[in-house]
């Protein structure tokens, strides 16, 4: 892999509202310093959106107070973009997830919850998890050069609280 630098590290806090700040950060990074099409900025977003729900319920399943934050980090190099999705949950194995049937099955319909990880899986184009019983990252890479712009490689970080 070529070199790549850190260009956005957030910390929201474990809950749900806090899911649509993340999308709109990510999106508007990514659209504005990569050159991607717009189908694959909100195949992005959406990725982005269910990695951070799979987050936010992890870290509230061992943290009744929701005190830990859920951490996302944008990565570029010249030919990709990497978003990463860190919780402090239990951690999973993704070689054990439930086979659901093909989404033209009727029977899927049957199947209310466990399609979020297939569903990024379907929108980016990696999908690495790293996980240990402290928790899981999701990284998710998509393909494409940098914009037109400067694309320079400042860290943009920022912490969101709840009041």
């Amino acid at each position: 892999m070529s070199a790549r630098s850190k260009s956005l590290e957030l910390a929201i806090p474990a809950r749900p509202e806090y899911v649509a700040v993340v999308r709109l950060v990510v999106a508007s990074l990514a659209a504005s310093r990569r050159n991607l099409a717009a189908d694959r900025i909100d195949d992005l977003k959406l990725a982005v959106s269910e990695a951070c729900t799979n987050a936010i319920e992890a870290n509230q399943e061992v943290d009744a107070e929701q005190s830990a934050p859920v951490f996302v980090s944008c990565w570029e190099a010249p030919e990709r973009f990497e978003v990463c999705v860190a919780d402090s949950g239990t951690g999973f194995d993704p070689s054990n997830l439930s086979v659901h049937p093909p989404v033209t099955d009727p029977e899927r319909l049957t199947f209310e919850r466990g399609l979020g990880i297939p569903l990024i899986r379907s929108l980016v184009d990696e999908l690495r998890f790293d996980s240990t019983p402290s928790g899981t990252q999701v990284w998710m890479t998509i393909f494409g050069g940098p914009g037109s712009g400067d694309a320079t490689t400042e860290i943009v970080r920022t912490v969101v609280s709840r009041e």
